[in-house]
């Protein structure tokens, strides 16, 4: 690989470690829903400003109406901190977006993952090592290894793929269900019910993912991706 290959993959790996790190920061602070549709508003405003119709604005406007139903600042209860840091992962998602497109024209498949995922783990582990280590044990160390694969290794796998087998605004759309995903899994798993202005609020967020697939600014052909 050239010098700029190196530092290429370098930048996605610690932005892909930025965003992991960054969301579980997040949900630790506040419910699962609210950050997926906080983290969420990255890509969405990445597709509005780099599309050519100004009328794409309109979604981030719309999903941001949606995130505020979700926060319900007016009862005084929001997590700032939280908030920040969903938004922080959001905007690491942005950037992880483009350098993935980049990396899509130099590298072949799955093959960017070899390389990325090694530099992310380096690139955090002096964050995490130090209040790790007084609790390392054979569970704890096989739980880390399960998290590590469950996020974000299969993940990104698993959406190379798909994209190779629906193209782009097909799997944008699906991506765009995630919030409503996010509030499902927090309320099966983490008893996090949410109000009905807050469905409301998601509703909004994954109406306003939905329709900016209509202004995707590239489109990606599966070959390239296989």
């Amino acid at each position: 690989m050239s010098g700029r290959d190196w530092l290429l993959v370098a930048a996605l790996g610690i932005t892909t470690g930025s965003l992991t790190f960054l969301f579980f920061v997040a949900i630790q602070r506040i419910p699962l829903g609210t950050a997926v549709a906080l983290e969420f508003l990255g890509p969405l405003v990445l597709a509005a400003v780099t599309s050519d119709s100004k009328r794409a604005l309109i979604y981030p406007a719309l999903a941001m109406v949606g995130v505020v139903l979700m926060n319900r600042p007016w009862v005084g209860d929001v997590d700032v901190i939280g908030v920040v840091f969903a938004l922080l992962s959001g905007a690491a998602w942005a950037v992880y977006i483009v350098l993935t497109q980049q990396a899509g024209d130099r590298f072949s498949g799955i093959s960017a993952l070899a390389f990325t995922i090694p530099i992310a783990a380096i690139a955090f582990v002096p964050i995490g090592l130090p209040q790790a280590l007084p609790h390392l044990s054979a569970p704890i160390i096989a739980t880390a290894f399960g998290l590590a694969l469950l996020m974000p290794v299969i993940p990104l796998v698993l959406e190379i793929v798909a994209l190779r087998g629906m193209g782009p605004a097909a799997f944008g759309t699906l991506m765009a269900l995630e919030p409503a995903m996010g509030v499902v899994i927090g309320a099966i798993v983490l008893a996090q019910i949410p109000l009905p202005i807050q469905i409301l609020g998601i509703i909004l967020v994954v109406a306003a993912g939905i329709g900016s697939q209509r202004f995707a600014a590239r489109d990606v052909s599966p070959e390239t991706l296989s």
